[in-house]
Formats: C-alpha cells, structure tokens, sequence
C-alpha cells in the first residue's frame, strides 16, 4: 500500500533522540580507542574536519571491522533512546507523517536494532556505510547513504520530492554543529527547525549563518552545564506531537 504522507520529521539520533554516541559501538569492541574517537566526534561536529575525513581516521584506527555479533553484544547492553521517543515515532506512523532518521551514525547500527525489534519500523534511515551488513530483503525500510554532512540535506530533499512533501510540512530535528548544514538547507526552504539537547555548536553555527531554530526542545546545553543522563531521560519527546500537529494543520 503506498503512503500518502502528511508531513515528514528528519532527525538526527546521536544526542538528539538517544544519550549515546556514534562511534560508541566502536569503542565498546575497542575500548583503547575510546579517547581518540571522542576527539574526532568533537572536531567534525564542530565543523572542524569533515565527516569523510573523521571515518577516514577511525577506519584507520580500527584493527578488525565491527561484526553483527559485536554490534548485538554492544546493544544487548548498552541500547537506549530518550524517554518517549520510540512512542513518538509509533505516533507519527499512526498520524501518516513520514519518520526519517538522519544520521552521522552507522548504517550497520540501526539494522541491527530493527533486526533486533528494539525500535519500531521507520520507512527511510539515512546513515554512513563505514559499518553496515548484507540488506536483509525483508527489511522495512529504504536506506540512503550519507558520506558527508550535507548528505543530510540531499537526502531529506529527496525523500520530500519522492513522497511529495511540501517543505512546509518538513521538520528537521538536530543538536549539534554537525546538523548545522541540514538547519541551514531547511531555513532556505521554510521547514521547522527544532533544537534537540541543543549544542552550543548548534547555535554558533546557526548564529553565524543567521539561521533562526524555530524550537529547543529539551535541556538547553547553551544556557546550562551539561546535565546528567538521569536529568536528560526526565524528557518525554511525546511532547513534540504538539509542534508536529500545528506543522500538519497550518
């Protein structure tokens, strides 16, 4: 049955839907190499070096790919997602409105979390190939490859054009200099931009190109210290079906 969509939510997911990172998995096979991938997340989501050139580094690092058995170990026991925000994409299904994760993180991590049933199907998951496995035929989900930050426009855009999606009824969500290109694309075309945990690189990078983020949602980590993960889960995300739901009816 083909979907006629409503509106679309593209999302980032490290730090903006879940408290983890995206070289997490990595680190957990390899834990020597936890200070040296740190390192590397701050530089490219501060824009300091590109997305290519930080996967570039870490496969460099990497003495043996990741397998889908390491990658189930890291989830069995380290998977996690804000408060509310698995019932947040089931709502969005429910409403007709297309839920895309947009990520800098690995296309072998979210298989294996559908795989795994740890999430609730989404129809298009836009992340990097560095890890990924053999596509299961039944998988429910279209996936893009994103080699480089502004993939993430590109990738929404396309998604958009395919289903017929007005850029009004868009909805990027982002926390960090790295979603900066993805906001900057969605100012020039009218989406709603919300701030997730939002970053100061975020903002910087928004402050620097004009770009107003319409919402923050969530703790402001501008405005305050970093907070502990138990203050971050006190979050419930099913309070953006209100900013979702005034997108749909304007």
């Amino acid at each position: 049955m083909i979907i006629k969509y409503k509106a679309m939510v593209s999302s980032d997911w490290n730090g903006c839907l879940a408290p983890c990172g995206p070289f997490d998995c990595i680190s957990f096979v390899y834990p020597r190499l936890e200070a040296d991938l740190a390192a590397i997340f701050k530089q490219y989501t501060g824009n300091l070096i590109s997305l290519g050139e930080a996967a570039d580094q870490i496969q460099e690092l990497l003495p043996e790919p990741i397998t889908a058995e390491q990658m189930d170990a890291y989830l069995d026991e380290s998977f996690c997602t804000y408060t509310g925000v698995p019932d947040l994409i089931e709502w969005c299904l429910s409403h007709n409105i297309l839920f895309m994760i947009n990520t800098t993180g690995m296309i072998g991590y979210f298989q294996r979390i559908f795989a795994k049933s740890l999430l609730p199907p989404v129809p298009v998951i836009s992340a990097h190939p560095m890890i990924s496995y053999p596509q299961n035929s039944s998988a429910s989900f279209r996936v893009y490859e994103l080699l480089q930050t502004g993939d993430k426009s590109r990738n929404s855009g396309k998604v958009a054009r395919q289903c017929a999606i007005p850029a009004g009824k868009i909805i990027l969500l982002g926390d960090s200099g790295g979603d900066g290109p993805h906001f900057e694309w969605g100012a020039a075309i009218g989406a709603r931009l919300i701030g997730s945990m939002t970053k100061p690189s975020l903002a910087n990078y928004c402050r620097s190109k004009a770009i107003e983020i319409n919402q923050r949602f969530g703790l402001d980590y501008t405005r305050r210290e970093r907070a502990t993960l138990e203050e971050e889960l006190q979050i419930n995300f099913m309070g953006l079906t209100d900013t979702i739901g005034e997108v749909i009816r304007s």
